[in-house]
């Protein structure tokens, strides 16, 4: 007979609940991937109308502003998290981010509009770490690489959306009704606070064993006469704050902790240097599409990350997060070398799907990664301090990433995510522990 309520969590077959957490984990992630990129499709109409076609550096601010609020958010939520529950910290979230991503439409002038992209930005950064720490802690070892592989997938559909809404939308209304499908989702709140429990690992650290017993009977992960007493809770170690920011540097997690803020950094950079300024280099010499062409060209781009994403989350749970991570790093960066050589479009597209299929599935192996290598009292605080550096890469990359176009055109861009692409796999070489097959608690103590 299993000893404690974790060995019965482990021990567990797939069931419709393990199914529930994942969708409404990827629901999450997906609609947040939407309000982030959302801007990236019209950001060439957004550039005319406040006459910043000659000023980059003022347009890449306008888009930093928003990942300064990330970073903030990252952080905070982060923490949040471990003090108040991923439950209520998701509400908190996705409320933030939707509301002041919305409000973008009515923004009058640049400055306002990066006041309001900051103000989301701060709901954004927190809301992308929390469904893959919330995730981590329903689904058994043996699966888990899969799961949050997948609720990482879940990122694409998103971004396709943040085209597909503007390729209807902004036609027809312009691109200020376009931020108003920010509010869409709204409607998951509901089902966060009526449908979804609480992280059973976080109720069971804050010694709430009943409650935690509760909802193993609930989705019969454990028989429904099944007694208490019978089921003796282990507490893990209670963080404070400063305890819980220590404890990311100390000797047991200082190597994991580089490792994570370096990939975060890479991989923020990366992505949304490339993916946000992507239909504007579209538009742009030697190109020179219109806009309702570019949108046409980011969605064939971005639906080579569908099988980037599921390739690298269908092998992690069988390869490994290590291997998978460096192997696709490396790829990203070799397809960065030569598109900063293309001049050709059928070659400028090629290269474009081969960075969105790596890219994107580097990415599946570190949101895997990142949840499992903290212990369950500072996951959340772990977990969103990476995602807050890799913010501050993604402050720099919007405005670094026009200014090297303007004066280097794609050679000079890409040839630094080239570089960002392979300091990334030289750290998983370096410093990646290999985590595939083994319970959370197990890789805590490693």
């Amino acid at each position: 007979m299993a000893e404690t309520i974790l060995d019965y969590l482990e021990k567990a077959p797939l069931s419709r609940f393990h199914y529930m957490v994942l969708l409404v984990g990827s629901l999450i992630y997906g609609f947040t991937a939407m309000n982030v990129l959302l801007i990236a499709a019209v950001l060439t109409p957004i550039i005319k109308e406040f006459g910043l076609g000659q000023q980059p550096l003022i347009s890449g601010l306008l888009l930093s502003a928003g990942y300064l609020g990330m970073f903030v958010g990252a952080f905070v939520c982060g923490i949040l998290a471990d003090r108040i529950g991923r439950k209520r910290t998701l509400l908190f979230t996705i409320t933030t981010m939707s509301v002041f991503t919305a409000l973008n439409s009515l923004a009058p002038d640049p400055a306002t509009m990066a006041l309001l992209r900051f103000l989301a930005g701060v709901g954004l950064g927190g809301s992308l770490p929390q469904p893959g720490v919330y995730v981590s802690e329903y689904i058994p070892a043996k699966y888990r690489g899969r799961f949050l592989g997948l609720v990482e997938t879940a990122w694409v559909y998103g971004a396709l959306l943040s085209l597909i809404f503007p390729f209807f939308l902004f036609p027809a209304y312009g691109w200020r009704a376009t931020f108003l499908v920010a509010l869409l989702p709204l409607s998951l709140l509901p089902v966060v606070a009526f449908f979804t429990p609480e992280s059973l690992r976080y109720l069971q650290l804050k010694g709430k064993a009943r409650e935690a017993l509760g909802v193993l009977k609930k989705y019969k992960i454990v028989p429904s006469d099944f007694s208490e007493p019978k089921l003796p809770t282990i507490y893990p170690q209670r963080y404070s704050f400063g305890a819980a920011l220590k404890g990311l540097w100390s000797r047991n997690y200082r190597r994991r902790t580089a490792l994570l803020w370096i990939l975060w950094a890479v991989l923020v950079y990366t992505y949304h240097g490339i993916f946000i300024w992507l239909p504007t280099f579209y538009a742009s010499p030697p190109l020179n599409f219109t806009v309702v062409k570019s949108i046409q060209w980011v969605l064939i781009v971005t639906l080579a990350q569908v099988p980037g994403y599921y390739s690298a989350a269908m092998l992690l749970d069988r390869v490994g997060r290590k291997p998978i991570a460096l192997i696709y790093l490396a790829f990203a960066g070799v397809g960065s070398v030569l598109l900063s050589f293309a001049v050709e479009p059928t070659s400028i597209l090629l290269w474009s799907l081969v960075i969105s299929f790596f890219n994107l599935g580097a990415w599946s192996a570190l949101y895997a990664y990142t949840p499992e290598l903290y212990p369950t009292g500072i996951r959340g605080t772990g977990s969103g301090a990476a995602a807050s550096i890799g913010r501050i890469a993604g402050v720099i990359a919007p405005t670094a990433t026009p200014l090297l176009y303007a004066y280097g055109g794609l050679a000079a861009a890409f040839a630094v995510f080239s570089l960002m692409h392979f300091l990334g796999a030289v750290a998983v070489a370096v410093l990646g522990i290999e985590t595939k097959g083994k319970v959370l608690e197990e890789i805590a103590k490693e």
